[in-house]
């Protein structure tokens, strides 16, 4: 093999790892119209109740919520999807899409994920719209962001990875407006939840089908009561 060969595969293979990668940032970007940003899945109601009231302790619950419930139920599946919709295999996505609407445990946690995962295809529809049209039905937002997801080239590691950061970004833009928080102490949260993602993203790829689960009382207690706070900001 000659070396204007060996570049050109080397260029072929660095242009294909740019553009998944490029892809998975626009795919978990906080400014994606999908309404990320209208949810604080349960914080708001833990910032009215005193369970969380400065960069502390803010930090200290949305890196147990990282380890405690979105790794072992969100992320997990978002890797299992992945490799169903690569596969094709439709009738294990439909089954894991099933499974997050049956352990959303809250009105607004369900809302919330039905309608992310109605807006990401909505939006896949502009962008992409052949594999938009492999949904074949209503997708709750991990199943609908593994969907995307499968479409890059990107390893699931990887992918899972920025969903993750996204969800961070979300987070702790959340704490800001919530406890409330400045931008410095935002982004000191968001470096906290970077060291973290790695880790949470490993243990999610490595759950098996009956090691998957959504038990977060606290959290649950939290969005019930959030359903009917007086004042709020945020939809969960």
């Amino acid at each position: 093999m000659d070396t204007s060969t060996t570049a050109t595969i080397t260029t072929m293979a660095t242009t294909s790892t740019d553009a998944a990668l490029l892809q998975l940032i626009w795919l978990a970007s906080p400014a994606l119209p999908i309404g990320g940003f209208s949810y604080s899945e349960g914080l708001e109601a833990a910032v009215e109740r005193g369970l969380v009231g400065n960069e502390e302790t803010a930090g200290a619950w949305l890196v147990d919520q990282l380890h405690l419930s979105l790794s072992r139920c969100d992320l997990a599946v978002i890797g299992e999807a992945i490799a169903a919709w690569r596969s094709a295999d439709l009738a294990r996505a439909a089954a894991l899409n099933t499974w997050i609407l049956r352990t959303r445990e809250t009105s607004e946690l369900r809302q919330q994920t039905e309608q992310m995962g109605r807006s990401l295809i909505e939006w896949l529809k502009t962008v992409q719209p052949e594999v938009a049209e492999r949904a074949g039905q209503p997708l709750t937002y991990p199943v609908a962001f593994a969907l995307a997801a499968s479409a890059t080239q990107a390893s699931a590691r990887d992918c899972l990875l920025a969903f993750a950061f996204g969800w961070a970004e979300n987070m702790m833009q959340a704490a800001i407006k919530s406890v409330p928080l400045g931008q410095s102490a935002g982004q000191r949260i968001l470096a906290r939840l970077a060291a973290e993602i790695p880790a949470a993203v490993d243990h999610a790829l490595g759950l098996a089908d009956h090691e998957r689960q959504a038990f977060a009382p606290m959290l649950a207690i939290l969005s019930a009561q959030h359903e009917s706070q007086y004042s709020r900001l945020f939809r969960s």
